[in-house]
C-alpha cells in the first residue's frame, strides 16, 4: 500500500505522444510477422489451388502397409501422373512393364496440367493405354460444370483402342475439410450430376476413383453406382481390401504412391486384353 506523504504533491505519470506510437508500431510489427508466417508455422500446411494429385490424402487418412501379395490373378501394371511429376520417361515405364496410364487433365473449373501434352501424348507415342482424370472440388461448381470443363480440357474420349474413359478422382479435400461442407445426400447428387454430364458428353461411363474410408464418411457409403461405373479403389497394403458398397469388384486399384519412376503405381484387374476393352468400351 502506497502512503502519501505530507508536501510532497501527488505525481501522475503521463506517456508521451512518442511512446505511444512506439507501443503502437511493435503491435503492428507482431501482428506483421504472424500474418508472414509460413503456412506450416500457422498449422494450415495447405497445397496451392491445382495441386492436388491422385491418391494424395491416402497415407494420412488410411496409412501405408506392405505391398500386393503375388497371385495366380493376371493383372497390369498402370501409372498415374499429375504435374507432380513434371515432364515423365515414358521410355523408362514402358520398359519396367508399365502398359497403360492415367493423367490428370483437370482441377474444378480452374486449372489444367500444364504437363499435360508431354503426358498423355508420350503414354500414348511409346505404346501405353491412356486416359485422363479431373480432380473434383464439389465445393466450388456444380459437377456438371466441372465435367464440361474436363471434356473440353483433355478428358474426351474416341473408340481408337488407346483411350480409356475419363475418371472422376473423388476423394479427401487436400484445402479444407474432407467432405468439402457437404452433407452425405448432396454429396451423391453432386456425383451423379459430374457421371451424368460426362456420359452426354462422351458415351461413356466415368470411372470412379475413391477410397473406401472416405466414400464411407462423405457418401454414406452409397451403392448406386456400382452397376454403370467402374471402380478404382485406393489403399496403399497387401491387398485392396473392403470395396464401397455397390462394386463386387474393382477395376484397377492404386496401390502405392512410391513405386519406381514415377511413385504412384496401380494395377488393372486383368490381363492387358481387359484394358483394351474398357478403351473400347
Amino acid at each position: 500500500m502506497s502512503v502519501h506523504r505530507p508536501g510532497r504533491p501527488r505525481t501522475t505519470r503521463r506517456v508521451s505522444p512518442r511512446s505511444r506510437l512506439t507501443a503502437a508500431g511493435v503491435l503492428l510489427a507482431v501482428l506483421s510477422l504472424l500474418f508472414t508466417l509460413p503456412a506450416t508455422a500457422q498449422g494450415a500446411d495447405k497445397p496451392e489451388r491445382g495441386e492436388a494429385r491422385m491418391g494424395m490424402g491416402v497415407v494420412a487418412h488410411d496409412g501405408q502397409g506392405g505391398l500386393p501379395r503375388e497371385t495366380r490373378a493376371v493383372q497390369t501394371e498402370g501409372v498415374d501422373v499429375s504435374s507432380h511429376q513434371g515432364n515423365v520417361n515414358w521410355s523408362a515405364l514402358w520398359t519396367s512393364g508399365v502398359k497403360w496410364a492415367y493423367v490428370k487433365a483437370t482441377e474444378g473449373t480452374y486449372y489444367k496440367n500444364p504437363y499435360f501434352a508431354q503426358q498423355y501424348n508420350g503414354s500414348y507415342n511409346i505404346g501405353m493405354i491412356r486416359g485422363a482424370y479431373h480432380f473434383a472440388t464439389p465445393n466450388t461448381t456444380t459437377g456438371a460444370a466441372q465435367a464440361d470443363y474436363f471434356v473440353n480440357n483433355g478428358g474426351g474420349w474416341s473408340r481408337d483402342g488407346k483411350t480409356l474413359p475419363g475418371v472422376l478422382d473423388i476423394e479427401w479435400n487436400p484445402y479444407g475439410a474432407a467432405c468439402y461442407g457437404k452433407s452425405q445426400s448432396a454429396m451423391v447428387t453432386w456425383i451423379r450430376d459430374f457421371l451424368n454430364r460426362y456420359k452426354a458428353r462422351t458415351g461413356r461411363d466415368a470411372v470412379i476413383y475413391t477410397a473406401t474410408s472416405w466414400w464411407t464418411q462423405c457418401t454414406g457409403n452409397y451403392g448406386g453406382f456400382g452397376s454403370t461405373n467402374p471402380l478404382w479403389i485406393a489403399r496403399y497394403n497387401t491387398t485392396p481390401g473392403t470395396l464401397p458398397a455397390g462394386w463386387g469388384f474393382y477395376t484397377m486399384w492404386q496401390y502405392t504412391s512410391s513405386g519406381p519412376i514415377v511413385g504412384d503405381h496401380n494395377k488393372f484387374n486383368g490381363a492387358l486384353d481387359r484394358v483394351v476393352a474398357l478403351a473400347n468400351g
